[in-house]
């Protein structure tokens, strides 16, 4: 967990098949909160499928 302003994020560090994909999550009181995120955090990957923990596990990430 890493603190940042009046949230946490939950940082996942992959490594094998997946070596350098790094996966930040924040958890947010409603939908439409909205929130400064720190300048290491990246693309946006919500709602894509590639990036969920089943489709990692599964197949690995495909470009």
């Amino acid at each position: 967990m890493i603190p940042f302003q009046t949230h946490c994020f939950e940082v996942d560090v992959f490594y094998g098949n997946h070596k350098g994909l790094i996966i930040a999550e924040i958890e947010l009181r409603s939908a439409e909160e909205k929130v400064a995120l720190p300048t290491w955090i990246g693309k946006e990957v919500t709602g894509d499928s590639r990036y969920y923990n089943s489709s990692l596990a599964k197949q690995g990430l495909k470009p």
